[in-house]
Formats: C-alpha cells, structure tokens, sequence
C-alpha cells in the first residue's frame, strides 16, 4: 500500500470533480513530481513482474495536531490575538478537508483486499469548503472572528517560497473529488465529520497545553510584512 497525494493530479486540473483517471502531472511542485515517480515506479513493477501494489491518493488529511494553514499554531495565535491572518487569492477556491477518522474508515478495508491490486484510489471527504471558510470555522472555534487579509498566492512565493510552493503547486487551486471508485470496495462508506467539528478538535488539541502553542517568528514576520502590504490595496 503506497501512500500518494492527490496533489500528484493534474495541477490546475482540467475539470471538476477529480476522479482516478484525472492525468497525473504537477509541474509546480517537487513533492508532488516525487509522488508520481514513486506510483511510476510501481505500476511498471506490477505490470512487469505482478508486484502487489495498491496506491491511495488522500486529499488534506488532518487530525487535532494539524492547522490547514502553513505556519500551524502561527494562524492560531494570529486569530487569537487578533492580528490578520493571510488567506491567498481571494479566498473562493474550493478546498476537500477530510478528517482522519473517515479516511481511516475506508483504507482498512482495502489493506489486503484482492481487488486493490494494480488500482489507484483516492479516499476525500464530500465535503467542499472555501479558503474562507476554513479560516472562519478555525477562528469560531477559538471564539474570535478571523481578519483575513487576501494575498495573491504570485505574491505569497515571491515573500516565503517554500509556503509559496505548496500554494502554487496545491492549494490554490479547487479540488473537488468523486469518491465512486473507493466506495465500490468498501459499500456505504462515506466522510462524515464536516470540517467546523475538526476545527473544534484542533483549537482544543492546541489550547490545552501552552507547550504547543510555538510561534514560527520568521513566517509570523512574513504575515505581518503581507498583511501590511495586502490590506492598504
């Protein structure tokens, strides 16, 4: 079982929703062209020599530890104090959270399964927000209300381009996913943990102990010099 990224898709894709057969190409981003050299790699081993592979792409799986945002406890404590956070573009492109819980209900089932073999699967929540709303259901779970600043994703890398690389090489584009092919393997499957019940997990998970609560200085000044910039245009 290879574990993928469904960034390894085309990247912008050409239409919507993404299935398995969506081409696989993402000129952008280096960990994504490493994901596909990986699943090349062994699709050429299971049609050379019968190699029993089975590659599942995930789309943005998170658990309580992991913020959306570049910067983890960063954006948090921007929120919580306040202080504008960065959302790139203008906020509107559509994004697939899927909680770990339900990705983990589908991927057993299809660990040793016979039918598996060969076969590419993504495993994504149904469950199709806005970087916007992202932001905002974080921010309601501190109990704040979030001050987005939107900044195009260009001028992102052009100030951090290790940031600016998973923006342009992902998450600024929309990803909507069709989940039929999974569903075939595992009947009645089906994300259910929206997002806002995630982002509740992730502000407890962080307020809970102070010793995660760790600011990256040198990405919370590039918000600062962003958001500065950003918010007088």
């Amino acid at each position: 079982m290879f574990i993928s990224s469904a960034s390894a898709y085309q990247t912008p894709p050409a239409r919507q929703p993404v299935t398995e057969s969506t081409p696989l190409r993402n000129p952008f981003w280096r960990y994504s062209r490493d994901k596909i050299a990986c699943e090349d790699l062994l699709v050429a081993a299971y049609r050379e020599q019968g190699f029993p592979a089975t590659i599942v792409r995930p789309s943005h799986t998170y658990d309580p530890t992991l913020v959306p945002f570049d910067g983890g406890w960063t954006v948090l404590g921007r929120m919580k104090a306040g202080k504008p956070v960065i959302v790139h573009g203008d906020g509107t492109s559509l994004w697939t959270m899927t909680h770990h819980e339900d990705f983990a209900r589908a991927f057993v089932p299809l660990l040793a399964h016979p039918r598996t073999l060969g076969e590419a699967f993504h495993i994504t929540s149904d469950d199709v927000l806005t970087w916007n709303q992202i932001a905002e259901a974080l921010a309601a779970a501190l109990g704040v209300t979030a001050r987005i600043v939107h900044v195009p994703s260009d001028a992102i890398a052009a100030a951090d381009p290790e940031w600016g690389a998973g923006l342009l090489g992902d998450k600024a584009h929309s990803m909507v996913f069709d989940n039929t092919k999974v569903r075939r393997l595992v009947p009645g499957w089906r994300a259910v943990i929206p997002f806002e019940r995630g982002a509740r997990q992730i502000a407890d998970w962080y307020l809970a102990d102070p010793a995660r609560q760790v600011t990256d200085q040198a990405l919370d000044g590039v918000m600062d010099k962003l958001a500065a910039t950003w918010s007088q245009e």
